[in-house]
């Protein structure tokens, strides 16, 4: 990952310096889709078709994805988000 985040605005935003060099806990579609190493608008489509985690919504504007869930997710073999839910609540037990 880099030492940017982004923030601000529908979709992406504007990069910011990350000061500490960490990885951004949550991450834009478009991070998210780089992450796994997909197009945007695949990403999208994988997300409406439920086939990757789902997003946390912080606003109705807002929607990012956990950094630590998509590369649990891709370690996992990149399940589809009904059966990924299903692993995730089994663990929790």
């Amino acid at each position: 990952m880099t030492d940017t985040t982004t923030t601000r605005g529908r979709g992406g935003g504007q990069p910011v310096n990350d000061p500490a060099g960490l990885d951004p806990l949550l991450l834009s579609a478009k991070d998210a889709a780089a992450l796994i190493g997909v197009g945007l608008r695949t990403f999208r489509a994988m997300d409406a078709a439920g086939r990757i985690p789902a997003p946390v919504r912080l606003s109705p504007g807002c929607v990012r994805w956990r950094l630590s869930e998509l590369r649990a997710w891709v370690v996992a073999g990149s399940p589809p988000r009904v059966e990924w839910e299903d692993r995730k609540a089994a663990s929790r037990r």
